[in-house]
């Protein structure tokens, strides 16, 4: 690595504010180079102790934080997304999905919507019966209508139905707290949950 000194006498970089800048140095300096470049300027302004004082302590400044970030290391968010989102196991998921025309989207998403709005406003005593078998029809069909397959349109169906049951009642049950009140209101707010389960399925499941 090549340093540049502009004075002979006084270090010409004794007020710059960031250490790596006042050694000359990238903050990607391996211990090495943040080393030599220290031993460099010492060696050169030797005579001047304002000088020696300000790189002494730029280096000073570099070795702690170095120290304290091996301690504490930094969590890379965007490398830990990359590294989820290139996984084996989220490749595998995100493939089992396809997103299809706008015109199927709206369909299913207005076939959904009416039935989150009638279990909503007319609840019974046995809860949404009707509206919840709808559901499980609707997604049978909405999957057969993509996938043109009668065999696998009944076994996403029933799977998915089954699934999106299971976790609404846990989130129901053991997560989020009662949003509606109401008659029914538990019955109610797990049938919204798999609605929103039960629409992704029909409409991006491949």
């Amino acid at each position: 690595m090549t340093y540049i000194v502009i004075h002979p006498y006084i270090f010409p970089r004794i007020n710059v504010k960031d250490p790596y800048k006042r050694l000359g140095i990238s903050k990607e300096a391996s211990e090495d180079e943040i080393q030599g470049a220290r031993n460099f300027l010492v060696q050169r302004y030797i005579g001047h102790k304002p000088s020696i004082d300000a790189i002494e302590s730029a280096h000073d400044k570099i070795i702690m934080q170095q120290f304290y970030d091996r301690k504490n290391p930094k969590i890379n968010i965007k490398k830990k997304v990359r590294e989820v989102t290139q996984s084996k196991v989220m490749l595998a998921i995100t493939s089992r999905f396809r997103t299809p025309s706008s015109n199927f989207i709206v369909k299913t998403s207005i076939a959904f919507v009416i039935l989150g709005a009638l279990t909503v406003l007319f609840p019974t005593e046995e809860g949404p019966t009707l509206q919840v078998a709808i559901s499980l029809i609707a997604t049978m069909y909405f999957i057969h209508d993509r996938l043109k397959n009668k065999l696998r349109a009944f076994l996403y169906g029933a799977g998915t139905f089954i699934l999106s049951w299971l976790v609404g009642t846990f989130l129901m049950v053991s997560v989020i707290p009662p949003i509606i009140k109401g008659r029914r209101s538990l019955e109610v707010t797990t049938s919204l949950i798999s609605y929103v389960l039960l629409w992704v399925s029909s409409t991006y499941l491949r």
